[in-house]
């Protein structure tokens, strides 16, 4: 398995958060959108030049700063 970062993945691929880089703020809010180690996620779509990052969580789509998306560790097939 190949670990990168959010951002790095490619759109409509899934990936499986391994960690996020982020202090207990980061970590707190994005487990309250469903985003936590061990979750599967699928990046459905990237807007260049430091965009949003948009991501499907179970049956929620959600949309993330490019900032943000960047402490997000997934592990990738």
């Amino acid at each position: 398995m190949k670990k990168v970062s959010l951002v790095h993945l490619k759109a409509n691929h899934k990936g499986r958060v391994s960690e996020i880089l982020g202090g207990a703020g980061l970590q707190h809010r994005l487990m309250s959108m469903g985003i936590y180690a061990g979750k599967e996620i699928v990046k459905l779509s990237y807007v260049g030049l430091r965009g949003p990052v948009v991501i499907k969580v179970g049956r929620s789509v959600l949309a993330l700063g490019h900032g943000v998306a960047l402490k997000i560790m997934v592990e990738t097939q």
